[in-house]
């Protein structure tokens, strides 16, 4: 998708010269349903991007414009909203509802959405949007919001009007991207590190399996309630402990014979994770791409089998990546049950693996992924 396409097709639809804004997808390098833990995420901006062409209109109307459901619908701010509606518009509207709650004075506007962020693979679609969407609101408006605010309304119409009890980070990142950089992010705090994310001549290579189940929201709250679950019975005896960014290793197998099976696991991955991510963040600061690939993998295998976020078309292309000459580590990137992996790998081994993982997955499963290589871009901005 081209800027320029999406300025013409603003002007075709509402006759008008509009103001452009955009922000980015995302691939989580590590750190994996952390977020909603209060623990550590490594992500990167992707090149893909979705597209916000915006003008101010009297009013309090906002007409919006997709060009990718090729549907336009409206609301007005001063009418009542209607949260999950499980409609494309919840997330343009609980953006802007969100934000007015918040004091933001917006004005009425018409839009038009325009992305090449794949939707529902795992590739944060859905905060792209939201953050795209605020960013040209608030701008049109004349508001000067703190980006990490700005993040926190796209979570909360995620979570109002979605009805996805999201972490923080994928709205994070696409509102506060850096090129070349990766940001290890504490969720907690809300402060985030800039690692360099040069990979010298290795390669991030994305796998669409174009595969998603229909378990992946309900199951998305289930596994939530169940950390908050394995905290609450920490905290009997620890009341200190808030969350499991604030339980070790050491203290949750102490919990091990008494926590239900199901719960202990969950528990065991999140903490794991944690202290892989911050491993992560040290192996990519010193260009360590064998210890940080080791991790990726690591980090697939506590999701497949201590969180159970995966499926067979991921494990195969987890297992394919691994198997070839030139890959350091491989996982699914996102909240799973399909979706995406993320291969680190050497980048002359980009065309053999792609070929492999295509062959393997269409043999299997008869499906044809989609590949692409991406470098981490830049957040949220006016173009």
């Amino acid at each position: 998708m081209q800027p320029e396409q999406v300025r013409e097709a603003f002007e075709q639809t509402f006759g008008r010269v509009p103001r452009l804004f955009s922000a980015p997808g995302r691939v989580n390098l590590i750190g994996e349903h952390t977020d909603y833990n209060d623990g550590f995420v490594l992500p990167l901006a992707i090149e893909r991007r979705t597209f916000v062409a915006a003008a101010a209109r009297e009013g309090r109307r906002i007409r919006v414009r997709s060009l990718n459901v090729d549907e336009t619908a409206e609301f007005d701010l001063d009418a009542a909203g209607q949260p999950r509606r499980g409609i494309w518009l919840a997330y343009v509207e609980g953006t802007a509802r969100v934000l007015t709650a918040r004091g933001q004075a917006l004005t009425g506007a018409d839009l038009l959405v325009a992305s090449d962020v794949p939707v529902g693979v795992g590739l944060s679609s859905s905060a792209a949007l939201e953050v795209a969407v605020g960013l040209s609101l608030l701008s049109l408006a004349h508001a000067d919001l703190d980006r990490v605010e700005l993040a926190r309304a796209a979570q909360a119409a995620e979570h109002e009007y979605v009805g996805t009890r999201c972490g923080i980070m994928d709205q994070y990142i696409a509102a506060l991207a850096r090129p070349a950089h990766a940001l290890l992010i504490d969720c907690r705090s809300l402060e985030a590190t800039p690692v360099s994310a040069d990979f010298g001549d290795a390669a991030l290579l994305v796998c669409d399996s174009q595969v998603k189940h229909e378990l992946s929201s309900s199951e998305y709250n289930v596994r939530r309630a169940e950390c908050e679950r394995g905290v609450a019975l920490i905290a009997k005896d620890s009341p200190e402990v808030h969350a499991l960014r604030d339980v070790t290793l050491e203290t949750l197998e102490r919990y091990q014979e008494t926590f239900p099976p199901t719960v202990y696991r969950r528990c065991r991955h999140v903490v794991s994770e944690n202290a892989r991510t911050l491993r992560a963040a040290d192996a990519l600061r010193d260009r360590d791409l064998e210890g940080l690939g080791r991790l990726m993998s690591e980090s697939h295998s506590s999701l497949r089998d201590d969180y159970e976020v995966s499926c067979s078309e991921l494990d195969l292309l987890v297992n394919v990546a691994l198997a070839q000459p030139g890959v350091y580590g491989s996982r699914l990137t996102g909240a799973g049950f399909g979706g995406c992996t993320l291969t680190l790998l050497q980048e002359s081994a980009v065309p053999e693996v792609s070929a492999a993982l295509t062959q393997e997955l269409q043999r299997e499963f008869g499906i044809i992924p989609r590949l692409f290589s991406t470098t981490a871009g830049p957040g949220a901005a006016e173009l």
